[in-house]
């Protein structure tokens, strides 16, 4: 199974990609360009994989519709603007969980403490597991998967994230790529080194019930255009043939349908929020699993490729501390 800067690519890295678009042109497969910082735009290495998927589930994505992501845009704006009347006691990027502790209002995104650079979400944040990893994906991409896949360059490493020193911290904001590639030390590091903590269960649990108690974060039944789940297609089956396969691949949070990537930027969808007292939090069901503060290793709220009816109560328990890939991700809580 299972952020912000612009980003201008090398000479190098443009010839490369160059040769991206012309071959994913010819088998019907759509490149874009962007930064790393988590804007809606696309960027390098995402690809359309619409083509994998029968035309009667195409318009049946757990992401929803643009009217959503529009909507949601709006509603991120009233969310952020509703924290200025929020008790003091809650920091201006968390929300007030009936006076009981703060949470993060959108799952983490890294940068580094010591810079401000954003830092890749397609990478684990130490230097040498994110090296390793890509490395291991620039000599396996061309040998593995759809032909159509094996154009796809992996997304940017950039230098400073491979400086000795670098320190991840985790930053809760709108519209960008969430992180994700995060192991349960990585987590709870971004959390401290932003004067936050991981999650309790407990604490998780009630702040994606929302302050109605409610099963999902919007009610007590299932709404699978609610929030970013069950995607008709497995990244890994898009980029590799199966999806038991190639976990730490930095492209699989780059694979398209219809024209968007199967992760969704943060807070991009209105129907997926966790209402308190007039703000919200926002992706606790879906997008990208999310560890909590369990030694053994639990994450929780699902990610946008897996089928669960269980809302706010799905849970992993089956990895180690030590597991990461592409569909876990962290979110922070403080008191």
């Amino acid at each position: 199974m299972r952020r912000a800067t612009t980003s201008v690519p090398s000479e190098a890295n443009r010839r490369t990609l160059g040769l991206g678009v012309a071959l994913l042109s010819v088998f019907g497969c759509a490149l874009a360009f962007g930064d790393i910082s988590g804007a809606s735009r696309l960027r390098p290495g995402q690809f359309d994989a619409a083509s994998l998927v029968t035309p009667n589930t195409q318009s049946t994505t757990a992401a929803g519709t643009s009217t959503q992501t529009a909507r949601g845009a709006r509603a991120m704006g009233t969310g952020a603007a509703s924290s200025a009347s929020q008790p003091a006691r809650c920091p201006s990027d968390m929300v007030d969980v009936a006076g009981r502790f703060c949470v993060d209002r959108y799952e983490s995104s890294l940068v580094d403490a010591r810079t401000g650079h954003p830092l890749s979400p397609y990478h684990h944040p130490t230097p040498m597991l994110a090296l390793r990893d890509q490395q291991e994906w620039q000599a396996k991409a061309l040998g593995i998967g759809p032909i159509r896949a094996h154009a796809v360059p992996l997304p940017e490493l950039p230098h400073w994230q491979l400086e000795p020193g670098v320190v991840p911290r985790a930053v809760s904001e709108p519209n960008r790529v969430p992180s994700a590639y995060l192991d349960l030390d990585a987590a709870r590091l971004a959390c401290a080194n932003s004067g936050k903590r991981l999650c309790k269960k407990r604490e998780w649990m009630m702040a994606c019930r929302s302050e109605r108690g409610t099963r999902h974060p919007y009610g007590e039944e299932l709404d699978p255009a609610r929030c970013n789940l069950a995607a008709p297609l497995h990244p890994a089956v898009g980029l590799h043939g199966m999806r038991e396969l190639g976990g730490r691949d930095p492209r699989l949070n780059l694979v398209e349908l219809g024209g968007r990537t199967l992760l969704r930027p943060t807070g991009s969808l209105l129907g997926c929020a966790s209402p308190w007292e007039g703000d919200a939090a926002w992706d606790m069901e879906g997008n990208l699993d999310e560890w909590i503060d369990d030694p053994a290793g639990t994450f929780v709220g699902g990610f946008y490729a897996r089928e669960t009816h269980w809302g706010c109560d799905a849970k992993v328990e089956i990895h180690s501390a030590d597991y990461y890939d592409y569909s876990l991700g962290a979110r922070c809580c403080a008191d």
